[in-house]
């Protein structure tokens, strides 16, 4: 297991576009991932399951990834999220 915290940078947050990017990101591994804010935790595979945490920019999350590509996962996403998304 791999877990590390960001804090999300663009404005907006995970509102529809980015989380769409962020999961699409998300099924380029094979581990299983998840997202974790304020001790939710939801499938970051899951559009349903990211939009439903709110998140807004500021806020920090935790990724934690669990399985064969776990760090490059975990990376990949933390980049992805400090990027703003290219917003």
């Amino acid at each position: 297991m791999f877990v590390q915290n960001v804090q999300v940078q663009n404005q907006v947050g995970l509102h529809a576009r980015p989380a769409t990017f962020f999961i699409q990101k998300a099924n380029e591994y094979k581990s299983s991932i998840w997202v974790e804010k304020d001790e939710r935790r939801v499938n970051a595979k899951s559009l349903l399951g990211v939009l439903s945490l709110g998140i807004v920019g500021g806020t920090t999350i935790r990724i934690i990834a669990d399985g064969a590509d776990e760090e490059q996962a975990v990376n990949g996403l933390v980049k992805l999220v400090e990027s703003g998304f290219a917003e």
